[in-house]
């Protein structure tokens, strides 16, 4: 069993920051690459940023030079840095990590969401 617990949403003026948080815990062997996607109403999920085991990194040009994404691999931790926030940032997140189990199987796991609100 794995689990992706998220942390670290709420609600913030435009401009400013919050820094989201996203454990995975449980039959891990390792992690290859996480990511963040967000889901806005009435909209699809999009993907966010994702990183590597290695700690390249993908961004949608919408967050570049806003949103950072970093990740602790002895954590099993991945972490999204986002300043400079706007209303249309506003979104549940996702976080999503490709876990090779012990039995050498590998999965997509996704975290419950936590909502981001960007609103003066």
């Amino acid at each position: 069993q794995v689990q992706l617990v998220e942390s670290g949403g709420g609600l913030v003026q435009p401009g400013g920051s919050l820094r989201l948080s996203c454990a995975a815990s449980g039959n891990i062997f390792s992690i290859n690459a996480m990511g963040w996607y967000r889901q806005a109403p009435g909209k699809e999920r999009e993907l966010v940023a994702t990183i590597t085991t290695s700690g390249n990194t993908n961004y949608v040009d919408s967050v570049k030079g806003r949103f950072t994404i970093s990740r602790d691999n002895a954590k099993n931790t991945v972490y999204l840095q986002m300043n400079s926030l706007k209303p249309e940032d506003t979104a549940v997140y996702y976080c999503n990590a490709e876990i090779l189990l012990s039995d050498a199987t590998l999965y997509p796991y996704w975290g419950q969401g936590t909502q981001v609100t960007v609103s003066s």
